[in-house]
Order: C-alpha cells, then structure tokens, then sequence
C-alpha cells in the first residue's frame, strides 16, 4: 500500500489539554494550533460531546480547567472516558503538571488571583487546585511538568510530542508595502526598494504592477537590483533556520517602496518564490493591492 493510501486511514487526533492555573494550557493550545491543531479554550464541557459528535475534519486541541463554568472533577473523567471511547479518533489526555511553589511564584509574579480563591493569597488556591485535579492527573496519557520550563521550551515539547515527526515547516510571509501608509506592523525583517528605478515613471508600464513580467523587467533591468536581492534573500535565508530552532511558528518579511505597486511587489514575488524551493510554508501579500482591489470592488457593487 502507497504512503498516501496510510495517510488516508490515519484517524483525527483529539487532544484534551488540562492542568492546574498557571501551568501554561494557553502556551500549549497555541502550540498546538500553529502545527495544524483547531484550538478551543474555556468551552462548556458538557457542550464538548456535540462538537464531537460529527467525524473531526482536522486534529482538535480542547483546553478544560477548573475555570469552566460547568467544572467538576467527575464530570471531566466522565468526559475523558467518552473521548477516549470514541471510533475512529485518536485520543490523549494531557496534563500540564506543576510544582505548587513554581505556580504561587507566577501567581506572585504577574499580581493574579487564583480563580478558585480570588479573595486570598494565591498560595490557598493552589493548594486546593492541586488537591482536586490528583484524580485526573492520575488518568493523564501524557504529563510534562512544566514547573521549569519557559514558554519557549513548552512550545518545543509541545512540537515534539504532537506535530509530525516531532517538526512542523515555520510559515514565512512575504508582503509588499507603500512607505507612504506605514510599515505593516509585527513585521520581523524590512528592506526598502525605493533606491530602484520606479516603472511610475513609464507611461506604457504605470497601470500595471510588480507581478507583470514586463515591470519586473524593468526593475531587474536596474544593476543595483539583482546584487540587491541576491543579498536579501541570503540574509533570509541564513535566518530563518535560527528563527525555526527558537520555535516561532511564522515569520514576517516586508518590502516597501513609495507606492507598493511596482519595486516592492516584484521584489516581493521573487523572494517569495526563491524561499518557497526550501523547506517553509511560504506566503505572500501585497497589502496595496490588496486595499486597491477592494476599494474597486466596493466602487463597482
């Protein structure tokens, strides 16, 4: 049988995720979301067998802790039980376990109050929060004590127990931009094209933008412009594996010139096409194109 008749008959995974407060369920559903996880925190657990119910399309990450509203401990071993009896489905329990001084002390750190007891030192709700969850700490399939773990390192376990063979690709997103409204925000690297020759200045040449052939022509006609790009893309390149080893799910490259429709959307598609040949999940966007296609389309509905 092919690999890919295997991969058709893998069954959906389904992760429970608990754990004391404190003990870092949100660093874990978000690293769970970024290798492919749908990610649902904080829902009802008696609303959990409807979402269910229906065959998984993709894996499924459910975040449960004494913080819903419908919390008890038997009712959430009553739920694990039917999870884990489902058809068809991959099942884990994971428990996010914790020293109780470790979490007084991020209690203490980030001047929360425990939900359990809001009304007295953090100390009082830890203890009784690891009192109730024992049981359910006991059925877990899965355990990490993250009582000396960063976020980073959580992630890092996270990715290697869940994603496919312990690595998931990073995605990189290259976008073109006009100086003229800003640079994008949490964007990770800028380079500024504006030193190119500007196609603005052709007549047969101003209507179109960067994606066509003849427009990228012309900047590449520039001899700054290959020597230019071939420096950006090495310096990407020899970035982003550092990027991955840290853990980051995606990473940001902007390119900018006045206007965003010329330079920077050319220099734009081939860097993301030169990126896309490694091994990244490559995206691209063109944010004043973008805004112009919808500001036509609202001019003509």
């Amino acid at each position: 049988m092919s690999d890919q008749g295997n991969l058709s008959h893998t069954p959906p995974r389904l992760v429970l995720v608990t754990g004391p407060s404190g003990s870092g369920r949100s660093t874990a559903l978000k690293a769970l979301e970024d290798i492919g996880f749908e990610a649902i925190d904080n829902m009802p657990s008696s609303l959990v067998p409807r979402l269910v119910r229906a065959r998984l399309e993709r894996p499924l990450a459910l975040g449960l802790d004494t913080r819903n509203r419908d919390f008890s401990v038997d009712a959430l071993l009553t739920l694990v039980e039917a999870l884990a009896s489902l058809p068809d489905t991959s099942f884990d329990l994971l428990y996010l376990d914790c020293s109780e001084d470790a979490l007084i002390r991020r209690f203490a750190e980030t001047r929360r109050r425990h939900p359990l007891r809001p009304d007295l030192p953090p100390a009082d709700g830890v203890g009784l929060e690891t009192r109730l969850l024992k049981t359910v700490r006991s059925r877990a399939d899965m355990l990490i004590d993250t009582s000396a773990l960063s976020p980073h390192d959580l992630r890092a376990e996270i990715v290697q127990l869940f994603a496919p063979q312990g690595r998931v690709a990073m995605g990189v997103q290259v976008q073109s931009f006009s100086y003229k409204r800003g640079i994008p925000r949490g964007v990770d690297m800028v380079f500024d094209c504006r030193f190119l020759n500007n196609p603005h200045w052709q007549p047969e040449l101003r209507s179109f933008d960067g994606r066509d052939p003849a427009v990228a022509e012309f900047i590449m006609q520039d001899a700054r412009a290959l020597p230019f790009f071939d420096k950006i893309h090495a310096l990407v390149e020899s970035l982003l594996p550092e990027f991955a080893e840290q853990g980051k799910p995606l990473i940001m490259v902007a390119l900018g010139c006045t206007g965003g429709q010329h330079r920077s959307v050319a220099m734009a598609e081939k860097l993301a096409n030169a990126l896309a040949r490694g091994p990244w999940r490559v995206s691209k966007r063109h944010r004043e194109l973008e805004r112009k296609a919808g500001v036509e389309a609202s001019a003509n509905g």
